[in-house]
């Protein structure tokens, strides 16, 4: 039975980080978070409170599509920030960061008079997957990193700025995304705040007990308040039912990977057919014989390879 709250489930990421006995915890990890993400010329957000909003947004028309923040907040200078766990890899996710960035920036001018004077706008995606390799380019690393850790390039922030001078045009609007599968740091080389912040998001749920290395008051809390003992019956039936749900979705996705793996081999196989037929003058059933490839399959076979030999690879 495991000790602590797995954050990755959308009771246990609210828990830590979306109720107001844990806003220390969120100022803490959000804080750490900036340091890391401060650039010359750029404002550092240090935030010394917080407050948090509704985070369902239903638009102005009817017709507008309906969003839903995991965790909104409003530091005391204004700046809105979006905090996301995203489990699951999306074709798009970087379409909906954007997305979900546009709406504080819109809601801005709804109301009064106003200048156009923007209160900057931050989408933090904690993410339990990897980008792709072309997600931000062909390299994410510097050309002389060395460690393995630096090649595991997991913190990525996204300004707007001019693509020519390589300066910040605009520090309104900034996304950042965390890739916890590519954070391999062990306990004993976490040096920075965010370090250990990161550690403790992909390791708690196996932890038996708090590291020694992260003793600070607020890791003493985060840990308190993810574990499960200290749960009341009410709290552990939700989380129970959101564990179900994440499981749901590992599940379907781990569906996903293996569907698309036969479907991987099948083409393969296919395309080995087609080679046959053409080098050795082998009938399609030949073809498949010779690929060992059982009889019962060989009309999935023969729809696959006509499919091939109607739409040639180009």
């Amino acid at each position: 039975m495991p000790r602590y709250i797995n954050p990755y489930t959308d009771f246990g990421f609210k828990r830590l980080f979306g109720t107001e006995p844990n806003k220390a915890i969120l100022m803490a990890f959000l804080n750490a978070l900036f340091d890391q993400a401060i650039e010359a010329g750029s404002e550092k957000p240090v935030i010394k409170e917080l407050n948090y909003l509704p985070g369902e947004h239903l638009g102005i028309l009817e017709t507008d599509r309906r969003a839903v923040f995991d965790v909104y907040c409003e530091t005391e200078s204004g700046k809105k920030i979006i905090v996301e766990m995203q489990n699951s890899y999306q074709q798009f996710y970087k379409d909906r960061s954007i997305y979900y960035a546009s709406i504080p920036i819109h809601e801005q001018g709804l109301k009064g008079p106003w200048n156009y004077e923007l209160n900057a706008v931050y989408v933090v995606s904690i993410m339990n997957f990897s980008f792709g390799t072309s997600d931000f380019g062909s390299s994410q690393k510097s050309a002389d990193a060395k460690s393995s850790h630096e090649e595991q390039y997991y913190h990525t922030r996204v300004m707007l700025m001019d693509t020519r001078q390589k300066t910040i045009f605009s520090d309104k609007l900034t996304l950042l995304f965390l890739e916890t599968k590519k954070f391999n740091k062990t306990e004993d080389e976490l040096k920075t705040q965010l370090d250990k912040w990161m550690y403790l998001l992909k390791n708690i749920s196996d932890l038996m007990e708090q590291p020694k290395s992260i003793f600070e008051p607020i890791f003493i809390q985060f840990m308190e308040q993810a574990e499960i003992a200290r749960f009341t019956p009410q709290e552990r039936r939700v989380y129970d039912v959101s564990m179900m749900a994440y499981r749901d979705v590992q599940n379907s996705v781990d569906t996903a990977k293996n569907d698309g793996l036969k479907e991987g081999i099948k083409k393969g196989k296919a395309e080995a057919i087609v080679n046959l037929m053409k080098k050795l003058k082998l009938s399609v059933e030949q073809a498949m014989d010779t690929l060992s490839i059982p009889e019962s399959e060989w009309d999935e076979y023969r729809k696959l390879v006509a499919d091939l030999e109607a739409h040639p690879a180009s």
